[in-house]
């Protein structure tokens, strides 16, 4: 297939993957064929509905690598669901009576763009198997090659998300600073509310690497540095049910001994009983673009933080969030090798015309490959019963 103008484009929440994944992307088609014009679509599908993109010059080219230094997107990011059409209209982003996909795949040919690179999770990329379709159905020559990323690592059937491993090796960075905050009052009760809305994947693994680095760690119980308070004593994530008066007796022993106790809390535990709790008191719960509750507005930290409290005889509560700090991350080592190995494919299979996401495919060996779009959702439950999350309950006390 002859490629001479290739368009980015990243989208959703940020993960600690985008920048690098655009860098490289860059840097792979100055390999294989400098001559490829690239583009980057301003702020995702917003940019494309609009028109709104940067062109990669020269400048961008020679300093790509660069952006493997940093977290973020440097091309933006943007919610935007092409088959939503009231949202669309709502936002301006398309006029009403006009179809979405339409304007979109009309802005690809009036670009001149031969292939279409989306960066993104679940709801970006089911968005591009959307337009993906469209362009087959009514005959647009263009192919679309996705990237996966998702912090939440719950992208079916896709091993291993980009930007996961970073988010997950910073969020438990995060709770070593602020579990520092254990001995500041007595009876210290501290929540460390992790990202992950429908899976535990997240929380999960940033307990262990935390609790990997803990083992490392030498303390001096004569004079209060004592590993118990630096501990974690409850994990919850939204695969498992949580028994609160179970729970909250469990903590309270823990409390009553150590003086303080640590929580590990994925924000998606527990939600489906809040918002049914919400409703049913007549009080209304917004959502997204994309139907998702808008956590940030039900705060279920502080929720379960006030349950807690109340049980545990807590004197100090601190509710603290580590989403934003671990998703804006620039990639670590793991991540850098991962996404390598997807943009190298990614841009083989534009070369091949051949669309879909890239991904080492759970459901065929764990080969790295061109998945069809068609296989692609979200929703991926973290897996309870592995070993070593199991083992890591047993040793908190909590199986």
């Amino acid at each position: 297939m002859t490629v001479k103008r290739v368009a980015l484009l990243t989208a959703g929440g940020f993960a600690p993957c985008l920048s690098t994944a655009v860098g490289m992307l860059i840097e792979r088609y100055n390999e294989t064929n400098p001559d490829v014009e690239i583009i980057a679509y301003e702020h995702g599908y917003h940019g494309l509905l609009t028109g709104k993109y940067f062109t990669i010059d020269q400048d961008a080219r020679a300093k790509a690598a660069r952006l493997q230094l940093y977290g973020g997107s440097p091309i933006g990011n943007s919610r935007v669901k092409l088959t939503n059409t009231a949202d669309l209209v709502k936002r301006g982003l398309i006029q009403e009576g006009e179809d979405a996909l339409k304007v979109a795949a009309d802005r690809l040919v009036k670009d001149g763009v031969d292939v279409l690179h989306t960066i993104g999770g679940d709801d970006t990329n089911t968005t591009a198997a959307d337009l993906a379709a469209y362009l087959e159905d009514n005959n647009y020559h263009l192919t679309v090659v996705g990237l996966p990323k998702t912090i939440d690592n719950d992208v079916v059937p896709i091993r291993q998300s980009l930007g996961a491993y970073t988010a997950a090796e910073n969020t438990a960075i995060f709770a070593s600073h602020i579990i520092s905050e254990s001995r500041v009052s007595p009876r210290m009760l501290i929540v460390h509310e992790v990202m992950g809305r429908n899976c535990g994947w997240l929380t999960a693994y940033a307990a262990k690497l935390y609790r990997e680095w803990l083992d490392e760690q030498v303390f001096v119980p004569s004079v209060g540095l004592d590993r118990a308070h630096w501990d974690i004593h409850g994990i919850y994530v939204p695969e498992m049910h949580m028994d609160i008066d179970a729970e909250s007796k469990r903590l309270k022993t823990i409390m009553d001994q150590t003086g303080n106790v640590n929580i590990f809390l994925s924000e998606g535990a527990g939600v489906m009983d809040i918002v049914a709790e919400m409703e049913a008191a007549g009080q209304t719960v917004n959502r997204d673009a994309f139907g998702h509750v808008r956590l940030d507005e039900i705060n279920p930290g502080q929720y379960f933080a006030k349950r807690f409290a109340l049980a545990l005889d807590a004197e100090k509560v601190l509710v603290q969030k580590s989403g934003y700090f671990a998703r804006s991350a620039p990639s670590n080592k793991a991540d850098v090798q991962l996404i390598k190995g997807m943009v190298d494919l990614g841009v083989t299979c534009a070369f091949e015309g051949k669309s879909g996401v890239i991904g080492h495919d759970e459901e065929n060996r764990d080969i790295l490959s061109c998945i069809d779009f068609k296989r692609i959702k979200g929703g991926k439950p973290f897996d309870v019963n592995l070993p070593w999350f199991k083992q890591m309950l047993a040793e908190i006390g909590q199986a």
